[in-house]
């Protein structure tokens, strides 16, 4: 885990009253500190350190450091640092109020760090596990967290935060589109091939929740955040659990007087890379170029070209448009506000909290227009997390949240993944008419804007035939809006009257989503300059315009609606929990747990998906811990799924592990100073999956059978009165023998601490090997009749890697601290089981068995070809269903099983997966006195992926919304291609070609996966870095201002866009962040 810039000041709302207790402690123990200490004898010690939070690591500020037996001590500061000058032999007691007392001996060094642990009902460092907590040191399971701290980002989506924080957890982001730029992000290796989920279970306060939610959760409402990665920690979670968990748990109140913290920033956002278009002159004379090779004729005349590259022109008669440049602006302006406070007494606490933030787009606003056409999101939270003592054994907690998003934006950008407005600019043509024109005689009197277009008559005889992203961005806007709901009741009742460490509870809950947008526009008026008409002389008005659609725009603003969606989800679950030490030797613990789950879509496609979905489980946990050094857990969940035959249905998935606390034993006493920890563990279980398939055809054991299918046949006694008849349609055939999907997981640990346990150590090695995977067969032969698809289960993966994880905390005597931290994901996976066709004797390298899970595959490109000759001489090329000739310039293919024709049979592996392999991250954070700074590197490597040339291919006709357009061309294709004057058989690009569909030169040919297009994304990015400066209180007022920034700098060898985007480069760029802020705590 690793500090993001600031980390270390923006601690969480437990700790806010401590910030302000620190104030009234240092001014109530400064006089007698200052007193004792002169007392002392000059031949003292200086001893310093920091004092911590045992659970997360968190600084403890205003915590107490008293030499035993005396009233001489201290108090930490707000980075929970503190020196004191004692003796040797002295004993310290480190306190602070709700935490347990820890009393150090002096020795020889110089410096003592203390981690408190709060009191609880466990009186023992706790780790957040399944369904509850467990003791640290009797954690067997594989369970990595992160510092709530290091969450917080300039940014309004927490899961932009994930990437390199976390061994295990492997994150990126491919669009930097507000309101759709989650991260994607999954926990060790991909091992599941079939069509079913494949990312991790998320679980907020313990109830099951979508990605997008995580999305929306503000960093300050979190106390704890991890990933479960393996089969014990998992296995209670049953059928939830195949890809992992992300558990995260919401802070609660404390006693006390009101805290409140307040944090605003504001933040400047601009692309991180832009695509290099080439201008509008390079576009004309390079779409010549490719009709000229391909088919001996100009595009554009000469003359065009010419009165173009003119700078005096008339820009309405000879347009050279830069979509993207007028589209687009270089940054915006973002604003988040949040506010929290917890407080409460003996009966009762609360945990208040509210947030808003503003996110804007990048795309231009103009003032022609009477509404914004750039992406405005607005995001508002509210949260309320009350805890009641209704009696002295009976807790009740009531947890009530809500989030709802308004999105305004051009039409059709929600959702697009930010490629609407950015995909529209790259395909509409830069030189046939301009984004709107001024008034001509016949329209000088007209008040509304002259949209431009093209008919495909030079004389402008016919309609609008173009795509115009100016018109499409000024015609209207959408609004969408959704929201989400939810409601939690927690009962908690201590049972320690029938026998002690006995508990139970109870959580239900009830969450509801809603969703709608609505279209708001007119039609636009559209224009074309008459050739012929343009008159230098006349400067009023200097050409003719055509009306293309005088009947088809409009004046005035429609509505449309457009979908609407509703879903609920409630959730029940009732559990038993048993934590009890014997003899002071013997921990024993013990978890059962029941759950159900119901969701219920109010906007179905298809009668499976209007059913409710359902899921049963009972869990159940066992634990034994022996004088804290050797530890045991036997976990198992049963699941019942709906998606199965009753046959089926029901899936047991156990798990076992066993831990060692080696530093504990006796023979390591003589080590324990040089190690003071070293633990291992190990863990094997079972964990299911039964989301295999998607939620509209989950229904394997039934039939899915369309009665009222395409009408077809003549019926009745006169032929001319005849009628026809509803066919049957066939979409799934009942299989009543497909069940789970079962993963098989390993996993062995070591952990380390060294240098009085300021430097912690650990790596994990795991191995998984799913089976069960749900395939459709490859090959049934037509003669059996089947109209669908059948699916079986079939297939089995293996996956394995390492997690390491490496921090180092340091505290000096004069106030400067740091910190830092590290951690390294390594993830393969392999298909070793897969339903498909012989290839042994034709093709081998066409089987999947052996190759990685989303391994890359493509044609062997050789370079361009040299002349026809050479392709006359050749294999031939059948690589395009679409068919298309080739020539010299063009890709020359291998053939690689020799028959002289190259085709599927000669697609191989190649590259490495699309997923990256490696992910890892490295930073620390260091301060003196009341100054901080902190730094952050990420990086992924060992992934890689195809450049989609067919969405790049210049000039070519393309159709959008009814509408043609022609590409624009990217610069790097100007810099190298091959022409028949550069002959360059290595160039970044073949042959140009302006040509699409079955008959089209060279790029059917080319435009098919090929090492040609494959590009390595590996990359070393600055992630974060933030400067923090204290300012002393003012009248019990703490504040702190501070400047951070993401996505900073970086390292890759791919240049044409940002690398973490893969091959989605041409859609909304990812954003690098500048941001300022100011938090506040009372």
């Amino acid at each position: 885990m690793n500090y993001m810039v600031g980390s270390l000041w923006n601690t969480s709302i437990t700790h806010l009253g401590k910030m302000v207790r620190f104030t009234a402690l240092a001014i109530l123990f400064l006089p007698w500190v200052t007193t004792e200490i002169s007392a002392q004898q000059t031949k003292g010690i200086m001893i310093t350190g920091q004092v911590t939070d045992a659970f997360n690591d968190a600084p403890i500020p205003g915590a107490n450091v008293v030499i035993a037996g005396t009233s001489i001590g201290t108090a930490t500061n707000l980075n929970g640092v503190y020196e004191l000058l004692v003796n040797e032999g002295n004993e310290l007691v480190f306190s602070f109020i709700g935490y347990e007392p820890q009393t150090v001996k002096v020795g020889q060094s110089k410096v003592i760090n203390v981690r408190l642990t709060e009191i609880t009902e466990m009186l023992e460092e706790a780790v957040v596990v399944a369904f509850g907590k467990q003791a640290k040191e009797s954690v067997i399971s594989s369970i990595t967290t992160i510092n709530t701290k290091d969450l917080k980002v300039p940014s309004s989506n927490l899961t932009t935060a994930l990437a390199g924080k976390m061994a295990g957890l492997i994150s990126y982001q491919t669009t930097g589109a507000p309101g759709e730029e989650d991260g994607q992000f999954f926990v060790r290796s991909v091992t599941s091939f079939g069509s079913g989920l494949t990312k991790p279970l998320i679980l907020i306060d313990n109830i099951e929740m979508t990605s997008k939610d995580l999305s929306r959760l503000n960093p300050d409402d979190i106390a704890s955040f991890s990933i479960l990665k393996d089969a014990s920690a998992t296995a209670l979670y049953g059928a939830r659990g195949a890809n992992g968990v992300v558990l995260v748990t919401t802070k609660e109140g404390e006693k006390g007087e009101v805290k409140v913290q307040f944090r605003y920033e504001t933040s400047l956002s601009a692309p991180t890379t832009q695509v290099d278009v080439a201008d509008p002159i390079t576009f004309m004379e390079y779409s010549n170029i490719a009709s000229m090779t391909r088919h001996g004729e100009l595009t554009y005349p000469q003359s065009k070209i010419d009165m173009t590259r003119d700078p005096n022109r008339n820009e309405y008669v000879y347009p050279a448009v830069d979509w993207l440049n007028m589209l687009t602006k270089d940054y915006s302006i973002n604003q988040r506000a949040n506010i929290n406070l917890t407080g409460g007494g003996n009966a009762a606490t609360y945990y208040l909290a509210g947030s808003f933030s503003q996110d804007n787009g990048i795309l231009q606003v103009d003032r022609a227009n009477p509404f914004n056409t750039n992406i405005n999101l607005k995001k508002y939270s509210v949260r309320s997390n009350v805890n009641l003592n209704l009696t002295k054994t009976l807790e009740a907690k009531v947890r009530v949240s809500a989030n709802f998003e308004d999105y305004t934006g051009p039409i059709g950008e929600f959702g697009s993944g930010g490629a609407n407005t950015y995909g529209k600019s790259l395909l509409a043509n830069p030189v046939l008419f301009p984004a709107y024109y001024a008034a001509d005689a016949a329209t000088q009197y007209v008040d509304r804007i002259r949209f431009g277009n093209y008919s495909d008559n030079e004389y402008g005889m016919g309609s609008p035939a173009y795509i115009n992203p100016y018109a499409d961005i000024m015609r209207g806007y959408e609004d969408v809006s959704n929201n989400t709901l939810l409601t939690q009741l927690e009962l908690h009742q201590n049972l320690n009257s029938i026998t002690k460490g006995l508990s139970a509870r109870f959580i239900g809950s009830i969450t509801r989503y809603s969703g709608f947008n609505i279209v708001r526009n007119y039609k636009p008026f559209y224009y074309q300059y008459i050739k012929g008409t343009y008159d230098p002389t006349n400067s009023a008005f200097p050409f003719d315009l055509a009306a293309l659609n005088p009947e088809g725009g409009s004046d005035y603003i429609d509505y449309a609606a457009g979908e609407k969606s509703v879903r609920s989800t409630s959730y029940g679950e009732g559990a038993v929990l048993y934590n009890r030490k014997f003899e002071d030797k013997h921990d024993v613990g013990g978890l059962i747990v029941g759950s159900f789950k119901n969701i219920l879509d109010g906007s179905p496609v298809n009668l499976d998906s209007s059913l409710p979905s359902r899921n049963i489980s009972f869990a159940g946990r066992f634990t034994y811990g022996f004088n804290q050094t050797y530890f045991a857990e036997f976990n198992f969940g049963i699941n019942g799924s709906e998606r199965f035959d009753p046959k089926h249905r029901w899936g047991f998935f156990p798990s076992f592990g066993a831990g060692w606390q080696v530093s504990n034993e006796p023979f390591w006493a003589s080590l324990k100073e040089i190690v003071p920890k070293f633990k291992v563990r190990a863990t094997y279980g079972l964990v299911g999956n039964d989301v295999i398939v998607s939620d509209e055809d989950r229904f394997f054991f039934t039939s899915n059978v369309n009665l009222n299918g395409p009408r077809a046949g003549y019926f009745g006694k006169d032929p001319y009165m005849t009628f026809s008849r509803p066919t049957i349609g066939i979409s799934r055939y009942a299989n009543p023998n497909i069940t789970w999907e079962v993963s098989y997981k390993t996993n062995l640990a070591i952990e380390l601490g060294l240098l009085n346990n300021d430097l912690t150590f650990q790596a994990e090695f795991y191995h998984e090997n799913r089976t069960n995977i749900v395939q459709l067969r490859p090959d049934i032969p037509s003669t059996t009749g089947l109209t669908a698809g059948v699916r079986t289960n079939y297939g089995e993966a293996v996956g394995k890697g390492v997690d390491l994880t490496l921090d180092y905390t340091k505290a000096f005597s004069n106030s400067l601290w740091y910190i830092v931290r590290g951690n390294f994901t390594y993830g393969t996976s392999e298909i070793t089981k897969y339903d498909e066709l012989d290839y042994s004797g034709i093709a081998p390298w066409r089987s999947v068995v052996g190759q990685k899970v989303g391994q890359t595959r493509g044609y062997v490109a050789e370079r361009l070809f040299i002349d026809d000759n050479e392709v006359l001489n050749s294999p031939k090329q059948q690589v395009s269903s679409s068919g298309g000739d080739y020539q010299a310039g063009d890709i020359k293919y291998r053939d690689i099983n020799g028959d002289g024709v190259i085709n599927e049979y000669d697609i191989v592996p190649m590259g490495y997966p699309s997923n990256p392999e490696i992910q890892y991250g490295f930073g620390g954070s260091m301060g003196y006195k009341d100054f901080d700074i902190s730094i952050f590197l990420q990086g992924s490597s060992r992934y890689s992926f195809f450049l989609n040339a067919k969405a790049m291919a210049p000039f070519v006709e393309v159709t959008s919304g009814g509408q043609k357009g022609n590409r624009a061309m990217l610069n790097f294709i100007a810099e190298s291609v091959w022409t028949e004057t550069n002959r360059d058989i290595y160039a970044s690009w073949p042959r140009l070609s302006p040509d699409t569909g079955s008959a089209a030169y060279g790029n059917n040919n080319n435009f098919v996966n090929s090492n040609y297009w494959m590009r390595s994304a590996s990359f070393l990015r600055l992630k974060s870095v933030e400067m923090g400066y204290k300012i002393p209180d003012i009248r019990g007022i703490s504040p702190r201002v501070y400047a951070s920034g993401t996505n900073l700098l970086t390292f890759s060898d791919f240049k044409l866009w940002d690398p973490e985007m893969g091959g989605n480069g041409l859609a909304y760029p990812i954003q690098r962040v500048f941001n300022i802020g100011l938090q506040i705590n009372f």
